[in-house]
């Protein structure tokens, strides 16, 4: 099922977060993809953070794409250089303040593998050491707010979770936790 890739052109280079590049493929049965696109991106991370009165840490920002508010888990592109539990590490001091000790690797998920390249790791953090000021970018006005984790179950009922790899980071922490089982 895999693809031969006889050729890559790239088309736009604005490294690290928007690169997309034009592949020729040929399939196992030798059909040819003549024009197949890919949009590059680095690695991600995203951080299910519970406290230790049980409550989840969510984000909210405004997502220019869509052009809504988003509810969200605290995360973001890996670095060059830097491993994604690394990286989990410094978008939760980034994002919130917070410093944990624990983290526990829940998986990865690929967002769009149709176009996108890259996939997101998804990391489950406990017992919080110490909470600083958040340390954002420029780019970034986030406002974090602290949830019971049943909350998560009505944000995900009424929709209120848009980004879909969020929704699913969601599941696979309820899951974790014991919380969402499947029969």
């Amino acid at each position: 099922m895999e693809w031969e890739v006889l050729s890559s052109e790239y088309l736009t280079k604005h490294p690290p977060y928007f690169v997309t590049r034009k592949d020729v493929c040929k399939r196992p049965d030798g059909t040819l993809i003549p024009a197949y696109y890919v949009v590059e991106l680095p690695p991600a991370v995203l951080v299910v953070a519970i406290t230790e009165n049980e409550e989840v840490l969510m984000i909210k920002q405004y997502r220019h794409p869509v052009r809504e508010i988003s509810i969200e888990f605290p995360g973001g592109f890996v670095d060059e250089g830097e491993t994604a539990i690394e990286a989990a590490k410094r978008e939760m001091l980034e994002e919130t303040g917070y410093i944990f000790s624990d983290y526990e690797y829940l998986g990865k998920l690929a967002a769009n593998p149709g176009v996108l390249n890259n996939f997101t790791h998804i990391f489950l953090a406990r017992n919080p050491l110490s909470k600083e000021a958040q340390k954002l970018e420029s780019s970034e006005e986030i406002e974090m707010e602290t949830w019971p984790v049943a909350k998560m179950f009505e944000l995900l009922q009424s929709g209120q979770i848009i980004q879909s790899i969020h929704a699913n980071a969601c599941f696979y922490a309820l899951m974790h936790l014991g919380k969402l089982k499947f029969q």
